[in-house]
């Protein structure tokens, strides 16, 4: 799975590059994997400004601005957190592209929602798309496969 990962975000590099397009990131339950795998590969200087691991409601709310009856209302693993966030991190930074991960990779329920699911953001010109996604296996391979999708959503997105 790492080689795949890493292929891929070789491929988003090269796509942002290429447009002179940069981006930024709002993680939850990915923890950052998303942006260390961007960064593990030389200038992603060039096109990547930050990222943000957003872990709790109330990083969410105080960074980002989400506020708590929003996340009260939708919950904090859901199509509308993700949506949300990716659009804030993108307006902070000023980026052109902008991306979030937010779900549940176990071991237990949250909210009430399934280990397995999630919700993954990008935000750009044309709007917002976000992704559900029913995952299966451990957490790690969770957080992996999630981190595979949004890294392909991203250069989707970038391509055009």
């Amino acid at each position: 799975m790492e080689d795949t990962l890493l292929e891929a975000a070789r491929r988003l590099h090269h796509t942002l590059k290429a447009r002179g397009l940069s981006l930024s990131g709002a993680e939850s339950f990915t923890g950052g994997f998303v942006a260390h795998l961007i960064t593990a590969l030389p200038g992603a200087s060039e096109f990547f400004h930050c990222a943000l691991v957003l872990y709790s409601p109330q990083a969410k709310e105080r960074l980002l601005g989400i506020k708590r009856e929003f996340l009260q209302e939708h919950g904090v693993v859901s199509e509308a957190t993700a949506g949300q966030m990716a659009r804030r991190v993108r307006r902070l930074a000023g980026t052109a592209l902008a991306y979030s991960s937010t779900g549940n990779a176990g071991p237990t329920a949250q909210e009430g929602k399934p280990v397995g699911l999630v919700y993954l953001g990008v935000d750009g010109p044309g709007g917002t798309v976000v992704r559900e996604l029913h995952l299966k296996g451990q957490r790690g391979e969770i957080i992996q496969q999630a981190t595979l999708e949004l890294l392909r959503m991203l250069l989707q997105e970038a391509s055009g």
